[in-house]
């Protein structure tokens, strides 16, 4: 199959999602919480006391090229996502909206919220960030309309080797998380913060948010290979 072929039997899926049942609020829904993920990152950025290991990242480049904090943050997903094609894993709505709605946000953040001078309110931020973080992602994967560029690579890449999505993930974020120190990016009590309370904190919110399995996908049962159904089916890997 060429690449153009593969590439429009990747994007009719998000086409096709338009038509399905519920969408009057899944896609606010969507859109709330990336718009919500990208006001709480910029929160964690200027608490000033470590971010999570692709936050670190996109904090080094973004020093090292003089591009936005927001701007780094569509590129890396575009180019994240640009590695869904040999894995042949399907986008979703939300998978495009993700890309192109986080930096966005997370740039308006970062114009609205001042970076605080002293320690207590370094640390309100902090915990803040994480919070709002954790129900913003829960609102988006709550919407089921396709993972994060990040979570599907994971996804992809486990369900082609023989490795878990735990060991993958935990490979690819040491990686990324030691790229961005050396490029000067955040790490210190916020990145284990986040690595230690974002997934509870998305499992708590996730119950009240998420849309019911049979309202998104009427014949998800009768078509358990549908290209939703592996992100669907899973627990929340993160928030991207």
């Amino acid at each position: 199959m060429t690449t153009a072929a593969t590439l429009r039997s990747l994007v009719r899926h998000p086409l096709d999602q338009f038509r399905e049942p519920g969408m009057g609020r899944r896609l606010p829904q969507l859109v709330g919480g990336l718009a919500l993920y990208g006001l709480s990152m910029a929160v964690l950025v200027q608490a000033g006391l470590g971010l999570d290991p692709w936050d670190v990242l996109h904090e080094g480049l973004a020093m090292r090229t003089g591009l936005t904090f927001g701007t780094v943050v569509i590129l890396v997903g575009a180019l994240v996502l640009l590695a869904w094609i040999p894995l042949r894993q399907r986008v979703g709505v939300g998978t495009i909206a993700n890309v192109l709605l986080i930096g966005l946000f997370a740039d308006l953040g970062l114009w609205l919220f001042p970076a605080p001078e002293h320690l207590a309110w370094q640390i309100t931020f902090l915990l803040a960030g994480v919070v709002l973080n954790g129900l913003a992602g829960a609102l988006y994967v709550g919407a089921r309309l396709g993972a994060g560029p990040r979570d599907g690579l994971w996804v992809a890449l486990a369900e082609r080797t023989r490795f878990s999505i735990r060991t993958i993930r935990t490979v690819i974020e040491v990686t990324v998380l030691a790229l961005g120190w050396l490029l000067g990016g955040s790490v210190g009590l916020g990145t284990a913060l986040y690595a230690l309370a974002i997934g509870p904190v998305v499992q708590f919110f996730l119950p009240w948010v998420s849309v019911p399995a049979l309202a998104a996908a009427p014949n998800a049962a009768a078509a358990p290979s549908s290209p939703s159904a592996p992100q669907d089916s899973r627990p929340p890997l993160s928030r991207r």
